[in-house]
């Protein structure tokens, strides 16, 4: 049975209630940097199972009489078409996405700022789309030696040189599409110009990870670690809050090695910084919203492992990433696991051997483990997915939903005029096959009715999937893992 271990009640009421103390702690201006994802943190959610997804948003939503939003991108981000990789789309499209499902949420988005803008035509060229939303647009300028010269960027020739954004409301939440899109410096930037204006504005930051009041080797802490091996993030012991307090508190490298020079930027903004460490400016409260320490720790480990799937199969298809690979094992390691812990592996493997064709395991929420292999009809993800809703619906496994009279116009289509080589049909197309069942078929219905009790499941394959059925499985809830094998010698895996 899937076992909660996060009070996600407790966490919308206890995170916007420090935010609220924070803000009145700076008489009541506060730029919030927002890191992490503001929408769909399904990482959280699998870590700390409970989380919601949207549980930022929603916390947000409680603060929204007195929150603005503004958004941050990189001008270099824009210059180079940079992709958001969860969305398949670029930063500046991701902005415009942005904006919509805030507004959608009722949250209010001031303004959007342009970084490290040095005249790149491609930055302006947006900066006007934008206007002509009416959205307002701000840019903040290069500034030479940045961050060391700190007597050049807290003066009128560094980010006295930015526009000055106009706010309206206590909270300022800065969030982006993505890393290094110029947030911290956004919020210094207008701390400076608050300060110059006659206002002492506050600085806070929001990271869900690493949780600082947790051991440094807990799972939860490794497996941040294990989602950030790309950018190379390293959990520490915070040197500056055992230093000044005698307390350990864990922190990440970037935070810790900025720190000197942010604190200098604090001094000369505010003439006496209030922070003491980087663990001082976060507002999180993860912690104290774990309500079954050991489920979190589980759920913790079978993400490494995951994470550790997933490179393997990145490594496999683009290649390059052979050091996060060793990472993630130094990880599992670490955590006393390994691959074998994840339990569909092993029946998927099983399954494959047994059938001599590629297979996949579905291990459903209460333990069960349910398999399907290739045929000459269906995909071993579509199989394995047919069966699962079948054993969900108390329906034997012999009985035939879709008939292959059915499957077979589908197959045509998709080899004579679609320009597939692959003619067995992916998870989405059995589908939409099976729906078309339900208008002469109930126990077609009967079965489709069994599609949410997927969500929370782990899937495991024995060839790397298509994209197609990576993306149903994960719209479905379930967690998937694949080998790094292809299932045929092709140099071309596209369909």
């Amino acid at each position: 049975m899937y076992r909660i271990g996060f009070d996600n009640e407790k966490y919308l009421k206890m995170q916007s209630e420090r935010i609220n103390e924070r803000i009145e702690q700076f008489g009541n201006k506060l730029y919030l940097e927002f890191g992490g994802k503001l929408f769909d943190d399904f990482h959280a959610s699998r870590v700390l199972p409970g989380f919601a997804p949207n549980s930022k948003v929603q916390m947000l939503k409680r603060l929204a009489d007195k929150a603005e939003i503004v958004l941050a991108i990189n001008a270099s981000d824009i210059e180079k078409n940079k992709t958001h990789g969860d969305h398949g789309i670029t930063y500046d499209e991701d902005i415009l996405r942005l904006i919509d499902a805030f507004r959608k949420e009722g949250l209010y988005v001031g303004s959007v700022v342009i970084t490290l803008f040095s005249g790149q035509q491609s930055a302006s060229n947006f900066k006007r789309r934008l206007e002509q939303l009416e959205i307002t647009v701000y840019l903040q300028y290069l500034i030479a030696d940045y961050p060391t010269n700190i007597p050049l960027i807290v003066s009128d020739d560094g980010y006295g040189k930015n526009d000055y954004i106009k706010t309206e409301r206590p909270l300022v939440i800065v969030a982006s599409p993505g890393a290094s899109s110029g947030k911290m410096a956004t919020c210094l930037s207008q701390l400076y110009h608050e300060y110059k204006r006659g206002v002492k504005a506050g600085y806070a930051k929001f990271e869900t990870f690493p949780v600082w009041n947790l051991p440094l080797r807990h799972p939860v802490n490794l497996a941040y670690e294990a989602a950030t091996t790309n950018v190379g993030d390293i959990n520490l012991i915070d040197p500056f809050h055992m230093e000044a307090y005698n307390i350990t508190a864990i922190s990440y490298n970037r935070d810790v090695e900025g720190f000197t020079i942010l604190s200098a930027i604090f001094d000369e903004i505010w003439g006496d910084s209030p922070y003491k460490s980087p663990t001082d400016m976060g507002v999180n409260v993860i912690y104290d919203c774990i309500s079954d320490d050991e489920v979190c720790q589980q759920a913790a480990k079978q993400e490494i492992i995951r994470r550790y799937y997933n490179a393997l199969c990145d490594d496999r298809i683009n290649g390059g990433v052979r050091p996060e690979i060793q990472k993630l094992e130094m990880l599992m390691k670490t955590a006393g696991i390994s691959e074998h812990d994840r339990l569909p592996v092993s029946h998927a493997l099983v399954k494959a051997e047994a059938s001599d064709s590629p297979a996949m395991a579905i291990e459903l929420p209460d333990g069960s483990v349910i398999t399907g292999r290739t045929s000459p009809l269906l995909g071993a993800a579509a199989a394995a997915l047919l069966n699962t809703l079948k054993f969900l619906a108390g329906i034997h496994d012999d009985v035939k939903l879709i008939s292959p009279i059915m499957i077979e116009p589908i197959q045509k289509l998709k080899i004579d005029f679609l320009g597939n080589s692959n003619p067995r049909l992916h998870t989405d197309e059995v589908l939409i096959a099976l729906s078309l069942c339900t208008a002469t078929n109930p126990t077609a219905e009967l079965v489709l009715e069994q599609l949410p009790k997927l969500k929370n499941s782990e899937a495991h394959s024995t060839v790397i999937l298509s994209q197609i059925d990576i993306n149903i499985l994960k719209k479905l809830g379930i967690n998937i893992t694949c080998e790094p094998v292809y299932n045929n010698k092709k140099l071309y895996h596209k369909n």
